[in-house]
Order: C-alpha cells, then structure tokens, then sequence
C-alpha cells in the first residue's frame, strides 16, 4: 500500500508540467495546477515516507513490468529510501510553490512551461532512484533525473554562459552514468542478477569488489560534487533558477550519497583503505571547497562551493563508518552513520533555504554578484 502510495505521488508530480503544454504561455492557469499537483503528489510521498520511517516492519518488494526481460524489475521502499526521501518531497513541493512568484508564468512565457515540466521530472526521476530495487530501475530514474536537471540548468538558453554550464554538467553526469553501467555490470557479476541486494563474501574476489568501489565513488562522486570531481557543480548552481539551485544543492547532489551508502551496505566487510580514502577525499573537499566560496562574488556560486565542502562533510562521516565496520569498531560505524545522514537533512534543509533566501535577492535586485552595477 505504501509503495503504491509513492508510485502515485511520482506519477502526479512527474504530470504537473503536462497540462501546462496545452494551455496558453500567457496565463498563470497552467502554473496553477502544475504547482497544485506537485505539492499534492510532495504531501502523500512525505506520508508515506513517514509512514515507513515510524514503522518497525520492513517493506515488501513491488514487481514491476518486466517488458526487458531482466529477470524481474521491481521496487521497495525501506528505512533508508525514505529517509532520503522526505527531503526531496519537502523541498521539491516548497520549491513548486515558491516559483509561483519568482518564475511567474506572465514573465517567463518564453521558458516558464518547460522549466516546470522538466521540474516535475527531475523530483520524480530521483525518487525512483530512491525506491530502485534493481539495477535497471535505478538506472532509469538516474537517467530521467540527468536529463531533466540539464534541461533546468539551461532554462535561459539565451545566454551563452547557461548553454555552457548545461553542457558540461551533461557532459559530466553521462560520464558518471557510464561510470554506473560499468559498476552494475560487475555487481551482476558478482551477485547474479540485477537486484540490489547483498553480497556473499565468496560471491567474487577482492579485485572485483574494489572495482566496484572505484566505480561506485566516480560514479557517485561525480553526482555528489566531490572534489575533484566538482567542476561542473558551481556553474549549473549559478545558472538555474533559484528554486531549482535550491533542489540540486538539497536533494540532487545527494542522490550519490544515498548510491554510495546504498551500494556499500550490500558489499562484504570492506578493506579499512575504503574508509581511509572516504576520508581523504571528504577531508580534502570540505577544505578546498571552503577555500574556492571564500574568493566568490557571485552568490549562487559562493554557495554551490560551500555545498562541495558540506558533501566532504558528509563523506568524513560515511568515511569513518566504513573504517568501522572493517575494523570491527560498532561505535565508529554507528557515530559515522549517524553524523551522513543528519548532515544529509541539515545540509538539505539550510543549504535550501538559503538559495531561495538568494533567489529572493536577486529577483529584487536584479543581480546575483556584489562587482555587478544595478
């Protein structure tokens, strides 16, 4: 019931922007019930992520249409998925409403119908990555996010600069997903099937489980914007709208958190060098990324930097609980565990917040850099 509950709240939200294509770019009709559906479909999702982190039970499994013939593609929700869903239900339904004004359809008739259809998508694409239950399906939502965030990012194609960020965080996020395939591949390998579930030990050797986790942290690592991977994080921040700067920095960069926690609960015991170069590599982007916010005027790109150095953050915490769980330390995993995923809803909630706080800024000012003249 509840997996069927969230199948409904993505179906409305990823049809909000429908009925807008069909209606005059004049009028506001067409944002009105786009915003209407999307913050209906974000209120029964939030319930029933609700409903599943207060519930002791585990969820059952949904199959899905196998129309690939992989072997069975389904769906679940558990503690975890829902955990990372309750930020983007929250965030992606208060960003819907808060564009009601700052991307007001009578202002925005060029680019405001596609700017909500490809929002609508881009909420619905992750929450499939977060109730993924198979390879495939997660691939599919991953993809579906990708492909809606770029289009988002270049909302205002006319300017030379947005056209450049949007490709290359196209550019970079099909790297990543490449990067995936390959991962998945060998995950098949070495469980036989699709299905994230978990690992034997002596399902393969160590040479393939590290692959994976190479992969996996490219991969992922890409998504999430940590360092060195980052490049393409500032300019696509900077060069969409607020609401939805506000939704990649919250929600979409974490979607490679959750891949990296996700893949690396279903692995055997991992070596301690994991967990040292989580470390190293959250270590390093929450300094550097600090260092890079420090030296901006813009103030899109000033916050985007400080999301590179909160997602080291939260890496030193998911570094720590996997030095943990190799080392036999309980107390390390569960202090690390614990200090990922708050950092995951306190970066999520302040972090956008303050986007919308300078969204706000520069819809009354008319500029987002402190060296721009009005």
């Amino acid at each position: 019931m509840v997996l069927h509950l969230i199948l409904f709240a993505v179906a409305l939200i990823a049809c909000s922007g429908l009925p807008g294509l069909f209606l005059s770019r004049e009028t506001r009709t067409g944002q009105t019930i786009a915003t209407a559906l999307t913050a209906l479909g974000s209120i029964v999702g939030l319930a029933a992520a609700t409903f599943i982190l207060l519930s002791n039970s585990n969820q059952q499994t949904l199959a899905l249409p196998d129309w690939l013939m992989t072997g069975g593609l389904s769906i679940k929700a558990d503690a975890l998925s829902a955990f990372f869903m309750v930020p983007a239900f929250l965030i992606g339904g208060l960003g819907s409403l808060y564009s009601l004004k700052y991307w007001d359809q009578t202002h925005h008739q060029d680019n405001g119908r596609r700017m909500r259809l490809f929002y609508g998508s881009m909420i619905s694409g992750i929450i499939i990555i977060f109730i993924a239950h198979h390879g495939i399906v997660f691939l599919v939502g991953w993809e579906m996010m990708a492909l809606s965030a770029f289009f988002l990012v270049g909302t205002e194609d006319n300017d030379p600069k947005v056209r450049q960020a949007a490709w290359l965080y196209l550019i970079a996020t099909h790297i990543g997903t490449l990067t995936l395939f390959a991962m998945f591949c060998l995950f098949r390998q070495a469980s036989g099937g699709f299905d994230l579930v978990p690992i034997a030990a002596g399902a393969a050797d160590s040479g393939t489980f590290a692959a994976i986790f190479v992969l996996a942290l490219i991969g992922f690592g890409l998504k999430a914007g940590m360092m060195p991977l980052h490049f393409w994080l500032p300019p696509a921040h900077a060069s969409a709208p607020s609401h939805v700067s506000a939704f990649m920095s919250g929600v979409l960069i974490k979607t490679g958190i959750y891949g990296l926690v996700r893949i690396l609960s279903l692995l055997p015991t991992p070596p301690a060098y994991w967990g040292g170069i989580l470390l190293a590599l959250g270590a390093v982007s929450g300094v550097i990324g600090v260092a890079f916010a420090i030296a901006q005027h813009d103030i899109k790109r000033l916050l985007a930097y400080h999301s590179v150095e909160n997602i080291g953050i939260i890496l030193m915490g998911l570094g720590l609980a996997v030095s943990g769980r190799a080392l036999g330390r309980t107390d390390w995993l569960l202090l690390g565990m614990a200090g990922c995923l708050l950092h995951v809803w306190n970066h999520g909630l302040f972090k956008a917040l303050l986007f919308l706080g300078a969204g706000s800024v520069i819809h009354e000012i008319g500029r987002a850099s402190c060296r721009e003249r009005v």
